[in-house]
C-alpha cells in the first residue's frame, strides 16, 4: 500500500475554528429540534416585560422619577442573560452524563470543539435572546434616546455579561455532570442576585447597606449602563460604583470570565483522567 493511500484513508483534522463551528450547529440543531424548550427561554424574558411592567408597576416608583417600563427593560436584558445560566449548564451537564463527552474527546477533533462551540452557540442564543427583549421592550412603549451608537454599546455590554455567565454554566455542567442539579444550583444562584440588585428597583429605595450591595451587584452595573447608555431613568446613585457603572460593565464580564473560563476548561480536562 503506498504512502499516499495511508494519508488518504488517516482521517484529516480540519483545526480548531472548524471543528468548533461544527459542534456550534450540532447545538443550534438541537435547539431547532426542541422547539418547546426554545419557547420556554425565549418566553421568560417577555413575561419579566409583561408581568412586572402591567402587573407590578402599578405600584413600582423610580427614582428621580420616569416611566417604570422604561426604567425595567434594560434590567430584562441583564437579567435574561443571567438565566441563560441554566441552558449551558444542563445542556454540557446532558453531554457529560450521556458520555457524549468523552466520546468527542475520543475522535480526531479539536479538543477545544465541544466547549468553542457550546459557548458560540449560547452565545448565538443570547443573540436570539436580546432580540427578544428588544423587541417586546418597543411593543410595551421603551425605546432609547441617545443615539445608535450608545444602543449598540450597550448591546455589546450585554453580550459581554453573556460571555461571562455562559463560562460559569459550561463550568457548573461540568463539575456536576447532572442536568437536574445544575437547575437547583442556578436558581439559588440568580435569584438573589437578581432580587438585591436595581433590575426592579433603585438601590436608593433600598435600605442603606442593602443599597450599596446592589450598587456593586455584577449585574447591576450593567444595568445602570444600559440605562445610561440608553437613556432610560433610573440611573440615580452617588456611590463609586453608581458614577463608574461602565467601567464596571466592562471589568465585572471580564473578571467573571477569565476566572470561570480557565476553570471549566481545566474541568474538561479532568474528565478524561
Amino acid at each position: 500500500m503506498s504512502a499516499d493511500t495511508v494519508r488518504g484513508a488517516a482521517p484529516r483534522r480540519r483545526g480548531p475554528v472548524a471543528d468548533g463551528l461544527t459542534m456550534t450547529r450540532r447545538h443550534m440543531a438541537h435547539l431547532a429540534r426542541t422547539p418547546e424548550e426554545a419557547a420556554l427561554y425565549f418566553a421568560l424574558p417577555i413575561m419579566f416585560v409583561l408581568v412586572f411592567g402591567y402587573v407590578f408597576g402599578s405600584g413600582m416608583s423610580v427614582a428621580g422619577g420616569g416611566n417604570y417600563r422604561e426604567f425595567l427593560v434594560p434590567g430584562v436584558f441583564a437579567m435574561t442573560m443571567l438565566y441563560g445560566m441554566g441552558s449551558s449548564g444542563s445542556a454540557i451537564a446532558v453531554d457529560a452524563r450521556r458520555g457524549v463527552v468523552d466520546r468527542f474527546r475520543s475522535m480526531p477533533i479539536a479538543r477545544s470543539a465541544l466547549l468553542t462551540g457550546r459557548c458560540t452557540a449560547d452565545m448565538l442564543r443570547g443573540v436570539i435572546e436580546l432580540l427578544v427583549v428588544l423587541m417586546c421592550g418597543l411593543l410595551v412603549g421603551w425605546t432609547w434616546h441617545r443615539g445608535i451608537g450608545r444602543m449598540l454599546l450597550a448591546l455589546l455590554l450585554v453580550l459581554a455579561l453573556r460571555l461571562a455567565i455562559t463560562w460559569i454554566g459550561i463550568y457548573l455542567g461540568l463539575l456536576v455532570r447532572n442536568e437536574d442539579a445544575v437547575g437547583g444550583i442556578v436558581f439559588p444562584l440568580a435569584f438573589p442576585l437578581t432580587a438585591v440588585s436595581n433590575v426592579f428597583t433603585s438601590p436608593e429605595l433600598m435600605p442603606g447597606w442593602l443599597g450599596t450591595v446592589s450598587e456593586w451587584n455584577p449585574l447591576s452595573a450593567t444595568v445602570t449602563a444600559l440605562r445610561d447608555l440608553f437613556g432610560n431613568p433610573g440611573v440615580g446613585g452617588s456611590g463609586w460604583a453608581s458614577d463608574n457603572a461602565l467601567l464596571l460593565a466592562i471589568l465585572w464580564p471580564a473578571v467573571l470570565t477569565a476566572i470561570f473560563a480557565p476553570l471549566a476548561v481545566r474541568r474538561y480536562k479532568a474528565l478524561g483522567r
